[in-house]
């Protein structure tokens, strides 16, 4: 299936890293340091444990 798209040319690292330019334009600017933040990983689930609704219509 990717036969089909792909070309078969081979590209430099730079023609690769011109041709990426062109497509997707330049990266936004880096975030300064003190814009980032730390995550904390959590082992509750914030929805709720009720069962769904059982509808006999759909059931059967």
């Amino acid at each position: 299936m990717t036969d089909n798209l792909y070309s078969g040319e081979k590209f430099t690292d730079e023609e690769s890293a011109f041709l990426r330019h062109v497509r997707f334009g330049e990266l936004p600017p880096r975030p300064a340091p003190e814009d980032l933040t730390t995550t904390t990983e959590s082992e509750t689930d914030p929805r709720p444990h009720t069962p769904p609704e059982i509808t006999p219509a759909i059931q059967g």
